[in-house]
């Protein structure tokens, strides 16, 4: 009796749905677009479910597809950890590598360090995907994760790569024409450029006043006529005089060196806003895996040194 699920399958499968296309998936795995259709076909009639919804632009997984994926992808993590602790793989950092960070964080400083880590490691086939808000914690689509907070879940290892902080800063020709905040609560008189990211409280932001035990946090509700999702927009805007923001200190941090933008209420702190790189567990072993995230962290570590 034929197999009803391949082993080849699994790895067509998932590339199958992380390109979103036939023809995307196509050209990931350097064949035709009716090749992959066959494949699939076959796969769907061995198995004897639909694993896939087909229309003309686009596709979407059917439940047991969704099912399917998750499975493949574990296996796969799986027998990728087994070569690694068996020592069969090799030690140079070679394969797909599937990253995704945020827009703003990923373009400014992600990217450039993906093109001087390809360089160094060539065997490396890197998929940069930015977005707006990161993805579940649990989402297997990607190998790392690059992310602001350290995340809850036990179920994914995270590692610290840089301490970021967020900072309020105006421009000041902003504070000349409105005044200079002096305690939190004088926030709410003046034009606060609001940022949708992530799950966090839209408009409320919380700043702490004194340390350890004496430390006194004050949530100010803040208002304002700009609002955007996008974190260099917000920055734009402050530069062009149009109000305060708050932003993590890799974003601003030339503007506040360079005079442009100026720290608001410095004496009280804002929620950190550290940088991680969050991957599942099995993939904790994967030689691409550790080789990207050590070049990270060491990366960041030179940056910070040479602004300091």
């Amino acid at each position: 009796m034929a197999s009803v699920i391949l082993p080849a399958d699994l790895g067509f499968f998932s590339t199958l749905a992380m390109s979103g296309s036939l023809s995307a998936a196509a050209r990931e795995l350097g064949i035709s677009t009716p090749a992959v259709s066959k494949h699939l076909a076959l796969m769907e009639s061995r198995i004897g479910v639909a694993l896939v919804n087909r229309t003309t632009r686009r596709m979407s997984l059917t439940p047991e597809g969704e099912l399917y994926l998750e499975h493949a992808r574990r296996i796969l993590g799986e027998i990728d950890g087994l070569q690694e602790l068996l020592g069969v793989a090799s030690s140079t950092p070679k394969g797909l590598l599937r990253i995704n960070a945020t827009l703003g964080f990923g373009r400014t400083h992600v990217s450039p360090l993906i093109s001087k880590f390809v360089r160094r490691h060539p065997g490396v086939e890197v998929q940069l995907q930015l977005s707006v808000n990161p993805p579940p914690l649990t989402d297997d689509a990607y190998d790392v994760c690059i992310r602001f907070g350290e995340p809850p879940d036990s179920r994914v290892v995270s590692r610290r790569i840089a301490r970021n902080r967020r900072v309020l800063c105006a421009s000041p020709a902003y504070l000349a024409r409105h005044g200079t905040p002096k305690v939190p609560h004088d926030l709410v008189r003046h034009n606060c450029i609001g940022i949708r990211q992530g799950e966090e409280a839209y408009g409320v932001w919380r700043l702490t006043s004194g340390r350890g035990r004496h430390a006194v946090t004050e949530a100010v509700k803040t208002r304002g006529n700009l609002a955007t999702n996008d974190g260099e927009i917000a920055v734009n805007w402050a530069l062009e005089g149009l109000g305060i923001v708050m932003r993590a200190e890799w974003d601003i941090g030339r503007h506040l060196r360079s005079g442009r933008l100026v720290q608001v209420l410095p004496h009280h702190a804002t929620p950190d806003a550290d940088i991680y790189a969050v991957y599942p567990q099995r993939h904790q072993l994967a030689a691409r895996v550790r080789a990207f995230v050590d070049f990270m962290a060491q990366s960041f570590s030179q940056q910070a040194t040479a602004r300091a």
